[in-house]
Parts: structure tokens; sequence; C-alpha cells
């Protein structure tokens, strides 16, 4: 107890000395599941966007003693100083714990997070609060605890207190460490967990090594003192990698005025129609005024450009005012509509050189408006070449059109109709950490054909093939029943409208396969507010089974908030769900980019809390839509994990707090995930410059 004490005293008064380095330590995670040492916590927090999966074979048992055992971890760091993590502990892979075989084994799934306190300058050290096992029936490593951590030279310093019911004592009072990094790949540490002295190493892979991916740790507990343990020594490995990556767009300026040089590499706009290079040295330089014939050329030649590009739909006219007006739709960069209006607008800087002229561009999806926008075309140019932010004014949906507009070509070039859509991705049912395994899955490739008809209609098409399952997932196995089924599940006909008001209503009817085959119909009605901030939707189906009589049906609310300055969309649902449980599940998502992870909670037959992450699996540009169709990966592919909260058992619940879904929705047709609105333009603004800097 002494040297405890003396290792404490020493760590909080390292603290408060003044900074004498600031050497970059790296952050590991600890053998318990969060970024740490050993068995405690440090300060440091995983950086935001990156994950860290790992493994270890020192299994805290229940508390009691340490075994030879098998724990997984992951960790992601969602926002600024917060990370979550989660640690799966067994003590076998496969052994099924009904039987005799595994009778009285330990394995549990826990939540931790931490949260490092901000305001509190870099230079005089770092604080952090967490929890481990949070929520759950069986809390076995139910901790609280306090951190602060100091960095001098090559050492970091932690010192903190935890709260804790573990037998072993781990984590049940004051404790101390310090990390000692003399090289970037190696580092030692030593802690005192408040009931042992241990040591550890850690030995880093670096990432130019793995293609710049991400780092691989290797870490080996050499000594231990703990009278709960018969080995000293275990091992581990971690993988660290940044999964989402926030998109670091140059910074946009109002002031002052811009200075062009010929060096810069937009110095060279080509701007006519034969696509001979023009330099532009003054952007103040006086510009002759076009013939009628000058205008028609210019918007003849934006628009071939605009439906090389794979656009759908283009329609390009302009009147006597030198008001240029773009139509068309998107159906290339089906991750972000965002992108499709950079590079739509890219365009019209490019090829449309009159003076004062203006520019009027409208998006939509099937003839169904999505956004419009509206400035001068002079500034946007000056945007993408000097980052000077242009006045745009946008609008929710369709806007007013100039008057006495001369359309070039066809009325409707590259119509999106009669034209099949593929898009392909994993359907995956799995469960984590239960009697009868560690991780049991079943694996289908999906694939999805939208047909659209005429406006705001179409067909919608969908099946899966079994690619594989473990052998839980087998058709006489105990998770037979949630098995993913090589199938045809569903054939609707929809139909979409948008109404005044920022009201966008769909109905879907057809066969629907959810275990059973049902007829049924389905519809939403969403409201979007004018800075689109705010959307309210309702839902509601109607389900017969074909094969006896009876029937299903919902009906939910939802809620969501856009807080575009912080990437963050808020999330609240309620209702009766399709399994006939009632309640509420509410969700935090935030976007990295095109992806998120998000953080959820479920009150209905059950009380549940987890997390999720959602990726794309298709490029940035899709291929183009030919006249045979498209094939396309899903723009939104999501996995989540989840436990049960509030009860004294963990059992598992499948399909809670569900509705049938399908490929086309509201929401990932039409609103861009739930994002596309002007307050989500006007915070992702330099995005439109990027991609088109990008695709020109």
């Amino acid at each position: 107890m002494l040297k405890a004490n003396t290792l404490l005293i020493s760590g909080l008064a390292t603290l408060c000395a003044p900074v004498l380095a600031s050497d970059k330590i790296n952050n590991y995670q600890s053998f318990t599941g969060y970024t740490g040492l050993i068995n405690t916590p440090n300060a440091s927090v995983i950086d935001v966007g990156n994950i860290d999966i790992g493994y270890n074979n020192m299994l805290d048992l229940r508390g009691k003693e340490y075994v030879d055992g098998h724990n997984f971890s992951f960790a992601a760091g969602l926002f600024d100083g917060f990370e979550v993590s989660g640690l799966i502990a067994a003590e076998s892979m496969n052994d099924n714990l009904f039987l005799p075989e595994g009778k009285g084994q330990l394995r549990d799934v826990s939540f931790n997070a931490k949260y490092q306190i901000p305001y509190i300058p870099k230079d005089w050290f770092t604080v952090a609060i967490g929890a481990k096992d949070i929520g759950g029936a069986a809390n076995n490593y139910e901790t609280y605890y306090a951190v602060a951590s100091k960095e001098l030279w090559d050492f970091r310093f932690s010192a903190g207190y935890a709260v804790s019911d573990r037998i072993s004592g781990q984590m049940d009072g004051p404790f101390a460490g310090v990390e000692w990094q003399p090289f970037e790949w190696f580092a030692l540490q030593a802690e005192h967990d408040a009931d042992a002295f241990n040591a550890a190493a850690k030995v880093t892979v670096p990432k130019k090594w793995l293609y710049d991916i991400g780092e691989l740790t290797f870490s080996g507990r050499f000594y231990s003192n703990t009278d709960y343990s018969e080995e000293d020594t275990s091992w581990g490995v971690n993988f660290k990698m940044p999964l989402f990556t926030k998109p670091e767009y140059e910074a946009i300026e109002s002031a002052p005025e811009p200075v062009v040089s010929e060096s810069d590499e937009l110095a060279y706009f080509k701007l006519n129609a034969n696509k001979e290079p023009v330099t532009i040295k003054d952007l103040n330089a006086h510009r002759y005024f076009e013939s009628n014939k000058e205008m028609t050329r210019q918007a003849a030649t934006l628009k071939h450009a605009l439906v090389k590009d794979g656009f759908e739909s283009v329609q390009v006219g302009f009147n006597n005012d030198k008001q240029i007006v773009v139509k068309f739709e998107n159906s290339i960069f089906n991750r972000n509509d965002l992108d499709a209006i950079g590079l739509v607008l890219g365009r019209i800087a490019q090829y449309v050189s009159s003076e004062s002229a203006e520019f009027n561009v409208l998006m939509s999806k099937q003839d169904i408006p999505q956004l419009s926008l509206k400035g001068q075309v002079d500034e946007y140019r000056e945007f993408i070449v000097s980052k000077k932010h242009p006045e745009v004014v946008v609008y929710q949906g369709a806007m007013p059109l100039p008057r006495a507009l001369t359309w070039v070509g066809l009325m409707n070039t590259n119509s999106p109709y009669f034209k099949p859509r593929v898009t392909f991705s994993p359907a995956l049912t799995n469960t984590y950490a239960t009697e009868i395994g560690v991780y049991d899955f079943s694996l289908a490739i999906r694939a999805d054909v939208d047909i659209p008809l005429w406006q705001g209609a179409g067909i919608n098409l969908g099946g899966q093939i079994s690619v594989a399952n473990s052998d839980d997932f087998d058709e006489d196995a105990a998770f037979r029943y949630y098995r993913e089924e090589s199938e045809f599940d569903r054939a609707t006909l929809y139909q979409t409208f948008a109404l005044p008001y920022g009201i966008y209503n769909q109905t879907q009817l057809g066969y629907y396969k959810e275990r059973f085959d049902f007829y049924g119909i389905q519809n939403e009605t969403t409201w979007l507010s004018p800075e689109g901030r705010h959307k309210v939707s309702a839902n509601i189906g109607y389900f017969d089974y074909q094969d006896y009589d009876a029937n299903r049906d919902y009906q939910t609310i939802a809620y969501q908030f856009n807080w575009v300055e912080h990437d963050v969309t808020l999330h609240a649902e309620a209702g009766k769900f399709w399994n006939e449980d009632s309640g509420i599940k509410v969700e935090s998502r935030f976007w990295f980019g095109d992806s998120y992870l998000a953080l959820y909670g479920e009150d209905t037959d059950a009380r549940k809390i987890g997390f999720a992450f959602s990726i794309p699996l298709s490029p940035r540009k899709d291929m183009s839509v030919t006249h045979y169709g498209q094939v396309k990966g899903t723009e939104a592919w999501r996995h989540s994990i989840g436990t049960r909260i509030g009860e004294s058992h963990n059992n598992l619940i499948f399909n809670q707090a569900y509705k049938p879904t399908n490929s086309v929705s509201i929401d990932c047709k039409y609103l861009n995930q739930g994002r596309l609105s002007k307050a989500y333009l006007y915070a992702n603004f330099s995005r439109l410059r990027d991609v088109y800097l990008e695709y020109k």
C-alpha cells in the first residue's frame, strides 16, 4: 500500500509541474477496452472518426480472477474528446453454455464511454471521466472513474480514482501509471490498478508499412504481482485506422478582395465551346456583350458537357437578360446530391462567360423538385478561383423561373424513365456473445432494382442470395428462423408527390416477404422546414397474410433535427412497430462526410442501447446510366450492435422497433439520407468547389 501511495503522490505532483516538452505520445487501447495502459485508463481518447479493433487473452473472470480467455474490443471516436467502446469477454469461442461442456462459463458484452473535459489548456494537463459496463443485465465490470494525465518529454503520467465492485479490487480506489515512449514504434507502461502493479510493452508496426491503412500494435504484459492470477504474462493485438475521415475542404474567404495570378491552378479556365483555354488575368477585366448567337453556343456547350458528365433530364435555357437556367437530375453522385450541384455550378462557371450572367439551377429526381439555387456566374467563378464566398439563394423544392426563356436543343435530354438501376449490398444478421457462441452470422448479397416509370413513380424489385452462415444459423440450428435466405422478397409500385409547404408523400403497394408472404401498402408523409433543420415524418402500413386470414399493421411518427454546424443529426421515432411492439427509439448520428457513427436507444418490448455505423459501398461518383440501366453499390450500408439494459437477464431480441423498408424512400431517394436542405448546403458550401476541382 505504501508503494501505491508513493506512486499516486508522484503522479499528482507531476501533473502540477511546468511544461518542459510536448512530444506527442501514442494512444493505446488497454486490455480492458478503453484508451489507457494495461488495466487503467489515461485521460486520452481515440481520435475522431478512428476505430480500434483488438484482441487479448487476459480475461477478467467476473472480477474474481484472471484466466486465459478471450477479449474482443472495439472502440471509436465519435466527436472531439469522446470515445465509445465495446468489449466481448468469453472463456471459450464456441462452447454451448446450455450444455455440460459450457455450463457456468462467462460470455459477456459490455459498453464503455469516456469523455475528455474541455476548456483545460493542453499545456497544463488533460482530465477525463468515464464509465465501463454501462447498462446490461449482468454488470460484471461496472466501473466509474476520473483520471488526469500530463505529458513530459517522452513520458505520460496519469493518476485517478475509480469505483467498482470487483472482488479483485481492480479499479476500486486510487490508481496511477506512467508510459514511456523512447521510439515512435515502442513504449513501456507501468501502473498500479488499485490492486496490483503491472508492466507491459507495446510494439507498433508503422502505418507506412501497411500502405497507410492503419497501425498494428502488439502488446505484452510481462509482469503483475496480483494475487488473483496464476500467470503474470498475457498478450494482445490491436489495429487502429480512420474508418471515417472528416473531409478537409479549403476554407472559404469572404474578404479581402482576391488577387489572382497566372500561377493559380485555375488561372486557365476553359470558357468556350471549342475548349480553347482562356487565361483569367483580371477578374474585373472588361467582357464584351455576347450576341444571342453567342449565348446559344455557350448554352449548347454547357448542355453537352452536363449530358457527358452523366446527368439525366438535362435542360438548359436562357433569355435576353442573360439569365441561364439549368434543370437536371442526379443519378451519378448517389452518395451525396451536393456533389452533383457542385459539378453543375462549376460547369456553368466554366462554359458561361457572359458578363453579369445569372444562373438558376433546379435539381430534381423523377421530376420531383429537390433543391433550387440562384446566383451570379461571375461571383461563383471567383469562388472557384479564389474561394471568395458568393451570394447564392437556395430554395427547398422548385423556384419561380425567369420569363421568356429560349431552350437549347431537345427539351428533355437523357430521360431517366424505363432504365433499371440495380443496387447491390450485403444483408447481414448476426449475434455477439450469446450462450451458443462468441459470434454467429448469416450473410447474403442483396440486389434491389428501381425502374422509374413516370413522375415520382416506379417499380421496386428486391431479392437476395445466401452466401454463408455460421453453424448456429443452419436450417436445424438455434437461429434458423433469422437466417438470411435466398429469396425474392419485394415487388412494389411506388408513387411520390411533392406537395406545397415542404411536404412530400409516398405510397408503395405490392408484395412483401417478411418470413411470410404479404400483400401490403405503406404510406410515408414527410414535412421539411424551410431551412431544413427540422423534419417530421408519419409512417403507416397495412399488410395481409397471403396464406391465411390475418393481418399486420404499424403506425409511427418520427422527428429529425439537423445540427449542421456540428455534422450531427438527432432522431426520435415513436408508435406501434411491425412486431406489434410499441414505444420509442432515439438516435444521435455523428457524420463524417457521407458516413456516420451512431448511438441509439430503444424502449418498446425491451430497453436496449447500442451503437451503429453506416458507410457507402460505392465510389463518390458512380457509372452513368446507359440505355440498359445502371449497376452500383449501396450509398449507405448500416451495421449495429446493442444489448438490453435495466433487466435481470440479457435475452436476445431480434427486429425490435422495426418497419419493413424498401430501397426507395423519401429520405434515401429524395432527401439525401435526410440531409438535403438549405442549411446543409450552406454549412458544406466548400464541398461544391471541391467536387468540381476533382471532376472538372
